[in-house]
């Protein structure tokens, strides 16, 4: 459970090579986590960060292997981790695929790939979580939405489709857990310097991994329903959110 200061102790991380999900582990245990469990898909990329996070001052980091379109693994791998460890304080999901919308527009496989990774999959693993942070009475859990799940635009809808299929349940699993005492969050970060964006041009108000991530333990500082990142494009979204259809077409990808 989190500590008399309220810090998170433990934290299970699904998509561990996410460079926001990863600056924030980093910025848990600078606060005192000292449980970490990164689920990736091929734990071994994740060696060099498992020594700097146990340097850094986490007792345990497991590397653990997890994959977002295995469906019939999810529960299981749920229950072995929760098992293994014990109470977690904070789940993230912070898998995800950004896809190739040109690609996507001709290609239905891997339209659908994008939509499975990013929303099925996360629906897939997030049913037998909440069973097992319901049982524990306690914990949050965190998705990795984006600005792109408000409205979905010509240059990236199908990555947005995919992000507003789980925000909206993330939305709607947080009203139901109220008073369960499991914290549902939504982080919705704007255009963020990573590897996944290299070569992109960069959107207004464009920020990094470790801004994120600091926004991020705000947020679960404070129990927030949501976070935007950075907090501007709050006010952003509320014009670009109720602009006419005619005109919100018009944006440049």
């Amino acid at each position: 459970m989190k500590d008399a200061l309220g810090t998170v102790q433990s934290v299970l991380v699904l998509g561990g090579t996410s460079e926001i999900a990863l600056a924030t582990v980093r910025a848990l245990v600078a606060e005192r986590t000292r449980t970490v469990v990164l689920a990736v898909r091929d734990p071994e990329r994740l060696r060099q960060e498992e020594a700097a996070l146990r340097a850094a001052g986490a007792e345990t980091v497991e590397l653990v292997p997890f994959d977002a379109l295995d469906f019939s693994s999810h529960a299981a791998f749920v229950d072995e981790t929760f098992d293994r460890h014990g109470d977690f304080d904070l789940v993230l999901l912070a898998f995800g695929v950004l896809g190739d919308q040109a690609v996507a527009e001709r290609d239905a496989r891997h339209a659908c790939e994008v939509v499975q990774t990013n929303f099925t999959g996360a629906v897939s693993v997030t049913v037998p979580l909440v069973a097992r942070l319901r049982a524990q009475g306690h914990g949050a859990l965190a998705f990795l939405s984006s600005v792109a799940a408000e409205r979905a635009r010509k240059a990236n809808y199908v990555y947005g489709a995919s992000k507003a299929g789980l925000d909206a349940f993330a939305q709607g699993l947080g009203d139901s857990l109220h008073g369960s005492g499991v914290h549902v969050m939504v982080v919705r970060p704007g255009f963020v310097h990573t590897k996944m964006t290299e070569g992109m041009k960069p959107a207004p108000f464009a920020t990094t991994p470790d801004e994120v991530a600091q926004a991020i333990v705000a947020g679960l500082r404070r129990d927030d329903h949501t976070v935007w990142a950075p907090a501007i494009l709050r006010a952003v979204m509320a014009v670009l959110r109720h602009l006419p259809r005619a005109v919100f077409r018009r944006i440049p990808g």
